[in-house]
């Protein structure tokens, strides 16, 4: 199984909180703009992509992120009612 989805988002982890002025008013900024990555392989590519993301993404400052590993109990492919590997194969 592989598959990448990219999401642009706000969160709030580790960093320090950033103050700035909108419209004369002082703000405590708690979110920030981040990237999430959700990808999906099989069991024999997990330690290798981890691997490569901790040795390209690491900058050594807060913020660099973390990596959940999740099992995958069961895939389902809506548009076709199709299931697990099938669900993941490329369409034609």
């Amino acid at each position: 199984m592989t598959g990448l989805s990219i999401t642009r988002i706000l969160g709030h982890g580790g960093e320090i909180e950033k103050v700035e002025t909108y419209r004369g008013m002082t703000l405590k900024v708690a979110t920030h703009e981040k990237v999430r990555l959700e990808i999906g392989v099989s069991d024999h590519f997990v330690e290798p992509t981890v691997r490569a993301i901790l040795d390209s993404a690491r900058t050594g400052d807060v913020g660099d992120g973390k990596i959940f590993v999740l099992p995958v109990e069961k895939v389902y492919r809506i548009w076709t009612g199709e299931e697990d590997e099938r669900a993941v194969t490329p369409v034609d």
